[in-house]
């Protein structure tokens, strides 16, 4: 067993159940509509305490930070690990950011418990609790401003579970971390871009945040200053979404991530848990050129746990073909409806053409209209022109996935049949695959459904993708077979309501590939 699944799995030190008594208090009394708006989830011990032994620095004197530190779970996990390492460092410098003051009540109550235990262990140990915003704080400090009292210039370590919420573009939060070269749409994001800037040379940083940073265009610019700024050691991901954050119903995916300031990244160690508690830890060494691959622009994270998932990445590696080779594009549906909506329309009518929503895709088709809450047609008039599309064969994946599917990605086939009208109009939650703006030659587009539809795409994507949405920059940094191999699907797959198991047959015949389909 690895010294971190030692550590997983050892009893919790008594500073961290001291302090998650206060944890527990503060969720009890903290309002739940007020934690939802801050972005608060105070994490659970058995995360702490696995999160504060992925450190590996050690010096005289450490200065730590914790932004958003909520009630201390992770500075006293952290004190712990320091008192309990074989070589000590002489004094802890703690700084902890936490804008709710009932938590910062909570927070200083920790630190005091933080400094008795460091006492014991024979560690100089002071802390300054910042009740304040950190993105501001952060920023007048990195913006040539000085620094608050009490807080150091620069970091040895920090450690956080950052709020996750969303940062609208004209907040003046967005405007304040512009300032300093961040640009970002997510709390999450903001905090651990302004932590990075605030390490010192080699200093290290261990965060559990969101795994949805890992791909997309929306994170793009958070990915460039991470690595630019860090050489990242560990990913460790937790096999359920419920795991890190059971108790307050959390159901995003989450990854705990260890990186350095500066150095170089010649290997990443991936690891994987049932949960933050216990169970099997599965520990592999990958080079970073499989986390990161070579040459991509969008420095897609890639996050592969076992040997099986290892098998697939191979697999999509050695594939030939992008979109482009394939002469085929990708676009949103050019319909938001609530901009459309006095041209929207319930049921088709004369002088309406066929509106294509999400709801109207099924077992690998289109079947439209449907009864149901969303509209079926859209007028066709000067307000609409831009909107249309020619009828043809489409390949349509949804954006979004929703909780009940078992599929990341789900594709369907649009054929002229499928609703007729000479023009389209395809709903913007749906991503189109098309030719130049018009439809696909119809093998093909029967082969792209079965491609994109089988366990083998869903799979890697997973490895990438730690939400639900699937956006037009994720299919076109997929990678595809061959031209031949996916018309050679079309033919061999004509039907795209094939139950999976038949698919995925299908799938590994044409590509070559039944050895892979096992690891599923």
């Amino acid at each position: 067993m690895s010294r971190a699944a030692r550590l997983e799995a050892a009893a919790l030190p008594p500073l961290l159940d001291r302090v998650d008594l206060h944890r527990i208090e503060a969720a009890r009394a903290l309002d739940p509509r007020t934690r939802s708006e801050l972005g608060q989830f105070l994490t659970p011990p058995p995360v702490a305490s696995f999160m504060a032994s992925l450190f590996e620095r050690s010096c005289e004197e450490i200065r730590v930070l914790d932004a958003g530190a909520g009630v201390g779970s992770l500075l006293a996990a952290f004190t712990a690990s320091a008192c309990a390492r074989r070589i000590r460092p002489s004094a802890i410098r703690a700084t902890g950011f936490e804008i709710d003051p009932r938590l910062a009540a909570y927070l200083r109550r920790s630190a005091r418990a933080c400094r008795d235990e460091c006492a014991g262990a024979g560690i100089d140990f002071t802390a300054r609790v910042i009740e304040a915003d950190f993105i501001r704080s952060a920023v007048e400090q990195l913006d040539g401003g000085r620094p608050r009292p009490g807080m150091p210039r620069s970091f040895t370590h920090a450690i956080l579970n950052p709020p996750y919420k969303k940062l609208n573009s004209d907040t003046e939060a967005r405007a304040a971390l512009r300032r300093v070269g961040l640009e970002t749409g997510n709390l999450y994001t903001a905090f651990l871009g302004l932590a990075i800037l605030l390490l010192e040379p080699g200093g290290e940083l261990v965060a559990i945040t969101p795994r949805s940073f890992c791909n997309g265009p929306y994170f793009r610019p958070f990915r460039e200053l991470f690595f630019r700024e860090m050489s990242l050691r560990r990913v460790h991901v937790f096999e359920s979404r419920k795991a890190a954050f059971a108790e307050d119903k959390v159901l995003q995916e989450n990854v705990i991530i260890h990186a350095v300031r500066g150095g170089r990244c010649d290997s990443v160690t991936i690891s994987s848990s049932r949960g933050p508690g216990g169970g099997p830890l599965s520990v592999r060494s990958v080079p970073f050129e499989h986390v990161v691959r070579p040459g991509d622009a969008e420095l897609f994270v890639h996050v592969v746990p076992d040997d099986a998932g290892e098998r697939v990445a191979a697999a999509f590696a050695r594939m030939p073909s992008r979109l482009t080779d394939l002469d085929v594009g990708v676009s949103t549906g050019k319909v938001v409806d609530f901009r459309a909506r006095e041209f929207l329309r319930q049921e088709p009518d004369r002088g309406t053409g066929p509106l294509i929503y999400p709801t109207h895709l099924a077992s690998g088709v289109v079947r439209w209209p449907k009864r149901g809450k969303k509209p079926n047609a859209l007028v066709d008039a000067p307000g609409t022109a831009d909107l249309w599309m020619p009828s043809g064969n489409y390949v349509l994946v949804k954006r979004f996935s929703s909780k009940e599917e078992r599929r990341r990605v789900v594709a369907a086939l649009f054929t002229p049949e499928s609703a007729p009208g000479a023009r389209i109009g395809f709903e913007n939650h749906l991503n189109v695959l098309h030719r130049s703006g018009k439809g696909l030659p119809a093998v093909m587009a029967r082969g792209l459904v079965a491609f994109l539809n089988s366990t083998l795409v869903d799979t890697h994507v997973r490895q990438f993708n730690g939400h639900t949405q699937v956006n037009a920059t994720d299919l076109r940094n997929l990678r595809y077979p061959t031209v031949e191999q996916i018309e050679r699907l079309g033919r061999r797959a004509p039907d795209p309501g094939l139950p999976h198991d038949e698919l995925d047959r299908i799938v590994g015949e044409v590509l070559g590939l039944e050895h892979v389909r096992s690891a599923c």
